[in-house]
């Protein structure tokens, strides 16, 4: 009993102090993680070209056509967030009034006290609000160039790594080689999924909203488009910032229940029905897995790890698969219906 407890003490500290390094190295980490991430993605690209180009060329390529598609999901982001802050400062006043009705009517019935934070709720503090964002930004622009970089050095050797284990890792490396391989395959299954669903789930709420008659409609569409890559955290905030917009543009409580109703049977048809339907059993992964990874690499390096939390975890769970000793924690964590040996 005082060895298991002994180990179990050990193997907790282990992982904090692991957790701990994680997070200050994220300046470091994060960026790697995000570079293996879109080289697991556009490496069936860059092989292509090879067959044509040299290796250089070959990945010119594929860096440039990386280059493009992250600046215009960036764009896209930026777009919808840009276009409702302009509304949102625009029409400040109406978002003031909403605050201070609804904080009456709490504080009347004893809920809560609209004095305290009456006067924190204005144009300026949105203004502020803004600039925080737009500064965000600014360092996410230096992340993604630092990525970047690690894709084209990375793009330069898969092939060399990738020779180099099956020559002289024996059956370690051919193991380590085909982990590799099925985890990117899953990388590809998991991205072509969230875009398909992400594409499907802005012009959804871009056709709703604009059939309510919201006035940022295209906006509110974009917004969820890019929100969608984040399991639960995103689709969250793409039901609610409509709702939010529909009440203090209106005015009328039961729009915005009408377009909090309607978000929520976008983001819950899709999710539940279409995504699983077409990921099938390749990406099955326990939802509590799921709900505790994108909380805890959210915690752990913010925005991007919400985004890297659900590949990460495919990664591990695919990597415990090909171990004989790991491979019932992936059994066990896979969400599926395992039959009773």
């Amino acid at each position: 009993m005082t060895s298991r407890a002994t180990s179990l003490l050990l193997g907790i500290s282990t992982f904090i102090i692991g957790a701990g390094a994680i997070h200050l190295a994220q300046p470091i980490v994060a960026p790697v993680a995000f570079a293996l991430f879109i080289i697991a993605l556009v490496w069936p690209l860059q092989k292509r070209l090879q067959n044509h180009l040299s290796g250089l060329g070959a990945m010119a390529i594929t860096l440039l056509l990386t280059i493009l598609v992250v600046a215009l999901l960036g764009y896209v982001t930026v777009w919808g967030f840009s276009q409702t802050g302009r509304w949102l400062i625009a029409n400040a006043g109406r978002f003031q009034a909403l605050y201070t009705e609804t904080a009456a009517r709490l504080e009347e019935m004893g809920l809560y006290s609209a004095g305290m934070l009456s006067d924190t709720f204005n144009a300026s503090w949105l203004i502020r609000f803004f600039q925080g964002l737009a500064g965000r930004l600014n360092g996410m622009i230096g992340f993604v160039v630092v990525t970047l970089i690690f894709v084209m050095l990375g793009l330069l050797e898969v092939d060399i790594i990738r020779t180099k284990l099956l020559a002289e890792a024996g059956e370690k490396g051919t193991r380590l080689v085909r982990a590799s391989a099925a985890t990117a395959a899953k990388f590809r299954t998991y991205m072509m999924v969230r875009t398909a669903m992400s594409v499907l789930t802005g012009l959804f709420v871009w056709a709703v909203t604009a059939a309510l008659g919201l006035d940022l409609a295209p906006a509110f569409g974009a917004i969820a488009f890019a929100l969608n890559y984040i399991p639960f955290i995103g689709p969250l905030v793409a039901t609610l910032l409509p709702t939010f917009f529909a009440l203090a543009q209106f005015g009328s409580w039961e729009t915005a229940v009408l377009v909090f109703l309607t978000m929520n049977v976008i983001q819950f048809f899709s999710g539940s029905y279409i995504e699983p339907r077409m990921a099938g059993k390749a990406l099955s992964i326990s939802p509590f897995l799921v709900l505790f990874a994108v909380f805890f690499w959210s915690f752990m390096w913010g925005l991007p790890g919400a985004f890297i939390g659900v590949p990460l975890v495919i990664a591990a769970l695919t990597f415990c698969e090909e171990g004989e000793g790991t491979r019932w924690i992936a059994r066990l964590l896979s969400g599926r219906e395992e039959p009773v040996a």
